[in-house]
Order: structure tokens, then sequence, then C-alpha cells
């Protein structure tokens, strides 16, 4: 069951998520509550939703409009929207790159807290969460859950190509071969039974 916490977090990714769509701004889910909509652990301190860069301005417009308190940091990848205490990360650029309209093309159509609304894919939430970690931002602890949440929906091998640049994410998929959560390079996606201790 939900904390209190988590629970102002869905319903703020609820409002942001019907705001966009009524409007008409592409986005889609991603992050953590992504994870959360396709099995993973839920998340417990705020909200990711991607639109595409040339969207931004169009979607802090409308939720500002909408009522929604918006700020824009110095970081010039994403604004943030909070609902009451609860905060809604907006971010159009992940990793570094640019987000396009390809990218959200990308997302399915999943059931998200009684909301129909685009979730980016398994293996794009994997990339995006390998290529993020860092020489200072690299818990393989909290990666784990979610390797093994997501592991049957994930292509592996395409995994492995689009992060083969980062050191600590060839690491980490070193340590989920070892560990029998995904399947050796050439398989594709997790072997039946996998999992590994834990």
């Amino acid at each position: 069951m939900a904390d209190e916490g988590q629970q102002d977090l869905r319903e703020a990714l609820k409002a942001v998520a019907v705001a966009l769509k009524r409007e008409g701004v592409p986005f889609a889910l991603m992050g953590g509550y992504a994870v959360w909509a396709r099995g993973g652990p839920e998340p417990d301190h705020d909200v990711d939703i991607l639109v595409a860069e040339e969207d931004a301005g169009e979607a802090a417009r409308v939720l500002a409009e909408g009522g929604f308190h918006v700020v824009h940091p110095a970081e010039d990848w994403l604004f943030k929207v909070f609902v009451d205490e609860a905060l809604v990360d907006v971010i159009f650029r992940a990793s570094g790159v640019p987000a396009d309209r390809e990218l959200l093309a990308r997302a399915t159509e999943e059931e998200v807290l009684s909301v129909q609304m685009p979730v980016l894919p398994a293996t794009e939430l994997v990339v995006q969460r390998l290529n993020a970690m860092r020489e200072h931002y690299c818990d393989f602890a909290a990666q784990l859950p979610v390797a093994r949440a997501l592991r049957e929906q994930v292509d592996w091998d395409e995994v492995r190509r689009v992060t083969a640049e980062n050191d600590f994410a060839a690491a980490l998929l070193f340590l989920l071969e070892r560990l029998r959560i995904i399947g050796p390079e050439g398989s594709g996606r997790a072997p039946e039974g996998a999992g590994g201790q834990g």
C-alpha cells in the first residue's frame, strides 16, 4: 500500500498527465514511475515525464495556465511542476540527448492509475538508467530490482549495443549476467527462469 508521499506523487502524476493529454501535448511517462507501471518497484521521490525538446515551451505554458506551479531551474534539460508538495520533473533532454517525437512515438499506451497514457518501453527505460550511471552516480543496488522486474520485457542485446561506451553500464550488465538475471550476449532477452539470487 502506498504511503502518504507516494499517494501524493500518484495524484500529481495523474493530474499532469491528464492536463497534457487534454491539450494535446505529446509526452510519455519515464523514469521510476514508468518502471513501476511495467511491474517494477514504486519510487518515492518524484515523477518523471518526457516531452520532446520542441514541445517543452508549450508543455510549460499549458501546465502553468492550468494552475500548476511551474519552476524553471538552472538546469537546462527539464522544468519542475509542483502539485502541492509533490514534484513532477518534465524532462526534454535525457543523458544529454535532446528528446524528440520519434522517441515518444515508441511509447506504448498503458493504463496507469486508471488513466491511459504513453509509457516508454522497458528497453528504453533500462538504457536511460544505465546511461545515467557515472563515477558519482553508480548505485548497482538500485538497478538490480529494476532489472529483475523488467528482464523479460527488455531486449538486452539492444541495451548492450546502446550503452557500449559507458563502462559503468558494461560492469552492471556483466553483473546481471553473472547473477543469471539476463542471458549472455546474443541471447536477446532473459533466459527462462532467470532471476538470480535474492
